[in-house]
């Protein structure tokens, strides 16, 4: 199913910007400057073994500490996956990754992680599986949307360092 008819199925409807193809936060960041809500990084992760996958929604400037979040899911060393299983467990390119690609986790196979203060904001940005769009989602949608996926977000502050000290909340 595409995305645009998920939405439609479930009558989700969020403000849409068009924008060119970005495939980095900080690209993002300086085309986009005028979008409201709460600008994240999404990064597929995968355990050693690569039976485990997490997507894990985080501030754009967290470099994250892989080490400690191992330690904090019970997960033995996480590592990005491969592009190879970011096509097959999200239905995505890279660059193209947000809490939307879940509707291609059908057997729920994709753990979603995010972190606190992302998950505090009111509203967020997401690609609509498409780098060259974001849509700006309400905090009650975004419940709404997870819940429609089947996906039960964990809650937690990632564990990391912030690479700079601007605000990375905007309220829409």
């Amino acid at each position: 199913m595409s995305i645009s008819s998920f939405l439609a199925f479930h009558r989700f409807e969020f403000p849409k910007y068009e924008h060119l193809a970005t495939k980095t936060c900080f690209e993002f960041e300086s085309l986009a400057a005028n979008i409201p809500g709460t600008r994240n990084k999404n990064l597929f992760l995968r355990d050693k073994k690569g039976h485990r996958h997490v997507l894990v929604v985080v501030q754009p400037t967290l470099e994250i500490d892989l080490d400690q979040l191992s330690t904090i899911l019970g997960i033995k060393r996480l590592g990005f996956a491969s592009t190879e299983r970011l096509r097959q467990y999200l239905g995505v390119e890279s660059g193209s990754v947000s809490v939307l690609s879940l509707i291609h986790d059908q057997l729920n196979s994709v753990e979603l992680v995010i972190d606190q203060k992302i998950w505090n904001a009111d509203f967020i940005q997401a690609h609509p599986l498409i780098n060259t769009e974001t849509v700006v989602i309400p905090k009650a949608e975004l419940k709404r949307f997870l819940a429609a996926t089947g996906h039960q977000p964990t809650v937690l502050e990632i564990p990391g360092v912030l690479t700079h000290t601007r605000e990375v909340i905007n309220q829409a």
